[in-house]
């Protein structure tokens, strides 16, 4: 299993960079191990290839590459012998999430066909696991003498995307700078910005890196500074990459984090071994004693129960669960029911057709024992009585009701009908059309000829009129009532208005604001046409000259006085006319002044009669 700590998986396809020696170290087939030893299981090929494997199994310092015939049989072999992974390799993986960064060589020591081998291989080792946000995220960097980050972790969160972007990745068919990626890795493809998750989340980072080569460049130092800095970096040498070079890349214990293969061609028979060493073997396989569910835990496993159950304190065995403890959404009470519950509501209240919430009960539809009328009232209920009766002292049963006793207009004998009354008249009466009055029999109750109102008067009638109206003379028809005859408070003229007056004001005065008093206009303001001096005169105005100016005739204009027409002959006609106009005008002021005193004596007149 995945240690908790950030591991980096980096499969390095080291390129052939060198015909330098390439020691193998035995690579056993036991499931805990993370390596294959070819030397074991190629000893059994044929015999032309006797010496090569020899040299593989030593370790010597010279690389010698395996004959064509022994190559050809290994890939064989190892690809029969893989078929016993293939179902592992299919099924999803249920690891741990982990922030995986595959490092892989594309110089150009990696043929196409060997890069699409490798493309492959790394597919197969996605399609092994659980892919997502919250699971394992996933990043590439592809290198040669240049590196380039082909995807962040952040970059794809779902698993046939990551496989899609893996499918496209060109080579770049140069050098081998391993040392180069793997710093790249560490600094740009581990970073929160990335994608990588915080160490407090326990979330392994882990690289893979892929070679056939020799690196070109440092390898030691940028190893171990990238494992110091939590990242567990696993590698897989293909062909002639060097060993050497890969252990010092590879975390502690090699034997868990650095892989060989002979050729690209059965690199995908990895896929298994990295299966186990990421996932684990699920420890639900290798036996259990759960009652019903083992789920896989990590490098253990736990147990749970089905649907309707719930786990014993022995963390084994499973008892019937009790719905109701596990959680309900019943408003009110939750009663268990077999593997699951029902919901009930408190008293005076029934469950709604959602079967959870409750709604307050209609205790009158639950049934009641009112004689009329149940109405419901909180958790219980009232009894009410029909119209034109009352409930008796037992609140329960109704009697019919005595609207006479409650209060009637009838002018004789109230009598109940039903749940109302009506009015009739004693003996020598007879009732009203207002079914309420009566009258002695023969007066009002015959042709009365009244307009409005006929009241009896012993042995006869009178009539009287409606409220706005007064009796006409012939004592029987009504004319609209002379508000003013019935006192009113206007300073001049009362005028009727229906049923009620308004104030008016004589000629030559204005109705002041309270609508009752009234004020003398000024006729000389309100506008004139005299040519010199306008002199109010009651209602109206009279119009005068200024010194040295006589009146003319049309009582307006004024001209010039010529008192050099009056000679000294006042016979003269000339004098004559002068005297007439003098007399005329003198008259004039008389009749003015005359005017205005008959004004003032029709206002003292006016005020004594109001």
């Amino acid at each position: 299993m995945v240690s908790l700590v950030w591991k980096v998986v980096v499969f390095g396809i080291l390129a052939a960079g060198s015909q330098g020696s390439l020691p193998q170290p035995r690579l056993h087939r036991q499931v805990s191990t993370g390596r294959y030893d070819l030397s074991a299981d190629l000893e059994s090929v044929e015999a032309q290839s006797e010496k090569g494997f020899q040299e593989v199994r030593r370790g010597g310092e010279r690389s010698v590459p395996l004959q064509r015939g022994a190559r050809k049989n290994a890939d064989i072999y190892l690809r029969h012998e893989g078929l016993r992974y293939d179902a592992a390799t299919r099924t999803n993986c249920k690891n741990r999430p982990i922030d995986l960064v595959f490092i892989i060589d594309s110089s150009r020591s990696v043929r196409p066909v060997e890069f699409k081998k490798a493309k492959e291989f790394l597919q197969d080792m996605v399609d092994s696991l659980v892919i997502g946000r919250d699971a394992t995220r996933v990043g590439l960097v592809n290198y040669a003498s240049t590196v380039k980050i082909e995807f962040l972790l952040n970059t794809f969160f779902d698993k046939s995307s990551v496989k899609q972007a893996l499918g496209q990745v060109e080579p770049l068919a140069s050098g081998t700078m391993t040392g180069m990626a793997i710093r790249t890795a560490m600094e740009k493809a581990f970073t929160k910005e990335a994608g990588a998750r915080s160490a407090s989340m326990n979330i392994a980072k882990v690289a893979i890196i892929v070679t056939d080569g020799r690196p070109q460049d440092k390898v030691e130092e940028v190893s171990a500074t990238a494992r110091a800095s939590g990242i567990e970096i696993y590698a897989v040498g293909v062909d002639r990459a060097d060993m050497a070079s890969l252990k010092l890349m590879a975390s502690q214990p090699h034997d868990d984090h650095v892989f060989y293969v002979e050729t690209y061609g059965v690199i995908e028979k990895l896929t298994s071994k990295f299966r186990e060493t990421l996932c684990g073997l699920d420890p639900c396989d290798q036996g259990h004693n759960c009652q019903h569910i083992c789920v896989n835990s990590g490098d253990s496993y736990i147990c749970k129960c089905h649907p309707g159950y719930i786990l014993n304190p022995d963390k084994k065995t499973c008892s019937r669960a009790d719905a109701c403890t596990q959680g309900h959404d019943c408003q009110h009470i939750c009663v268990n029911s077999r593997d699951s519950y029902v919901c009930q509501c408190r008293t005076g209240y029934v469950l709604n057709t959602d079967k959870k919430t409750c709604a307050r009960s209609d205790p009158c539809a639950l049934g009641h024992d009112c004689h009329h009328i149940c109405e419901n009232s909180d958790a219980s209920y009232v009894c009410k009585c029909r119209a034109g009766y009352v409930l008796n002292t037992d609140q329960k049963t109704c009697s019919r009701s005595d609207p006479c006793s409650q209060g009637h207009d009838c002018q004789h004998i109230c009598v109940n009908s039903d749940a109302s009354y009506m009015c009739k008249c004693e003996v020598g009466y007879v009732l009203n059309p207002d079914k309420k009055t009566c009258s002695r029999s023969g007066t009002c109750a015959g042709e009365h000829g009244c307009q409005h109102i006929c009241v009896k008067a012993d042995d006869s009638f009178v009539c009287k009129c409606k409220t706005g109206y007064v009796l006409n003379p012939d004592g029987k028809t009504c004319i609209r009532s002379d508000a003013c005859s019935q006192g009113h408070d206007c300073q001049h003229i009362c005028v009727n208005s229906g049923s009620s007056y308004v104030c008016k004001c004589r000629l030559g005065y204005s109705l002041n604001v309270d609508r009752k008093t009234c004020s003398r206009l000024d006729a000389c303001i309100q506008g004139h046409d005299c040519q010199h001096i306008c002199i109010n005169n009651g209602v109206s105005y009279n119009c005068k000259c200024r010194v040295g100016y006589i009146l003319n005739s049309d009582q307006k204009t004024c001209s010039q006085e010529m008192r050099s027409e009056i000679s000294e002959d006042a016979c003269m006609c000339e004098a004559q006319i002068v005297f007439q106009k003098k007399v005329q005008s003198a008259i004039q002021e008389l009749t003015r002044k005359i005017s205005e005193l008959s004004d003032k004596v029709n206002d003292i007149e006016g005020t004594f009669q109001h």
